[in-house]
């Protein structure tokens, strides 16, 4: 899922179908530990449950779990399974010209960016075969080609006060992360899919892709990126409606 509403809230987590064991372990034991691991042995993350904090608490907490630079085991090519990614909608399939499009990175960067289409396919492509999970209760393994997002930000040069990465895209759909996410070796911008070039329907020209987000994080049609120092009130379309923000696997 990316744009797509899930279908029902109460449904957070998920079996693996290969092994039947649970592949959401730390999520789980983030949302059962919650109300009370956190006030007993992480006292000072507790004052996140109040407001006036800068960060949600779930990023907080989370932060002391992600290792940014640990790679999450991928999928041989054999195993992708086309006909398990399901093609939801947010607002229906807008209407963006390869041609003209542009890829706007801006905010706190020290050089901004208006990358067209060949622009990004110049920059080295990389490829993965990973789990796309949906909080809907889904997943399938899909193969995704495209730039690393963090060889995007190095042309960009964000700045040393950037923490956070808004993601806009042009059905008015947008999402936020935490700047060690972005910067996660398998988050990219993606322009294939399972070998092909990517379809409007999957986001097409280009899509966030990343094995460390539930789908509803993996924003379609993104047309501009801004890095910013903090979170504003709006922090992604669902997060809005009351979902997690930092929606981590």
């Amino acid at each position: 899922m990316s744009h797509e509403p899930p279908q029902n809230q109460s449904q957070k987590t998920l079996e693996n179908e290969d092994d039947d064991t649970d592949i959401l372990p730390r999520r789980r034991f983030l949302n059962l530990a919650g109300a009370g691991l956190l006030t007993i042995g992480f006292g000072s993350l507790a004052e996140g449950i109040v407001g006036g904090v800068s960060e949600p608490l779930n990023q907080q907490v989370e932060t002391l779990i992600f290792k940014p630079h640990q790679l999450v085991p991928e999928f041989p090519l054999s195993a992708i399974e086309p006909e398990k990614l399901i093609v939801n909608s947010f607002r229906g399939t807008p209407a963006i010209n390869p041609v003209s499009y542009r890829l706007t990175v801006d905010g706190n960067v020290n050089n901004p960016l208006s990358l067209s289409l060949q622009d990004l396919q110049i920059l080295p492509l990389t490829s993965m075969v990973i789990r796309h999970v949906c909080v809907e209760g889904w997943a399938a393994i899909v193969q995704w080609g495209g730039v690393k997002l963090r060889d995007i930000l190095a042309i960009a040069q964000p700045s040393s006060q950037a923490k956070y990465a808004y993601f806009y895209s042009a059905d008015g759909y947008y999402e936020s992360w935490d700047l060690d996410s972005v910067m996660h070796p398998q988050t990219m911008m993606a322009y294939q899919k399972n070998g092909q070039a990517l379809t409007p329907e999957n986001g097409a020209p280009l899509r966030l892709a990343s094995p460390i987000k539930l789908g509803y994080k993996l924003s379609k049609w993104v047309t501009r990126i801004e890095l910013t120092t903090e979170l504003t009130s709006k922090r992604g379309y669902w997060e809005d409606l009351g979902y997690e923000w930092y929606a981590g696997l």
